[in-house]
């Protein structure tokens, strides 16, 4: 049923549930599992290039990628990481598309400022916008 499953992985709590689910669901299908973090660009412009902004997630993402790569170890899954620079939801849908994934799983809430009641804006467009099943951890 599920061959490819990105997990949307942001470091946060409901991140880190979502993850869970998503090992979980690798390990029970055998399915690869495509771990996509992605850095918002500043709001303001700065001087700063995106390649410098890459960096710096890759550097802030690489701690919480080697407790995954444990994790992921631990369940005899294969695993493949990345960091990509820009809007969220784009870039998981994006991401997802490139993968040909099954699915995608999402945490309902990130570690961005502003929350919505239910889920959050990301995962709203990520579920308006895949092409396909979205699973939103709560």
């Amino acid at each position: 049923m599920f061959h490819t499953i990105l997990i949307a992985y942001d470091g946060s709590n409901a991140a880190d549930k979502a993850f869970d689910y998503a090992l979980d669901l690798a390990h029970q299908y055998g399915a690869n599992l495509h771990v996509l973090s992605v850095e918002r660009p500043p709001e303001i412009a700065e001087d700063i290039e995106t390649e410098a902004l890459l960096e710096q997630a890759e550097a802030f993402f690489e701690k919480h990628f080697s407790e995954l790569r444990e994790r992921v170890g631990a369940a005899g899954v294969v695993a493949h990481f990345n960091v990509r620079v820009g809007h969220p939801a784009e870039q998981i849908v994006l991401g997802a598309e490139e993968l040909r994934a099954d699915l995608i799983v999402t945490g309902h809430r990130g570690r961005g400022v502003f929350h919505r009641w239910l889920l959050g804006s990301v995962s709203r467009l990520v579920i308006a916008y895949a092409h396909c099943p979205v699973m939103v951890v709560r």
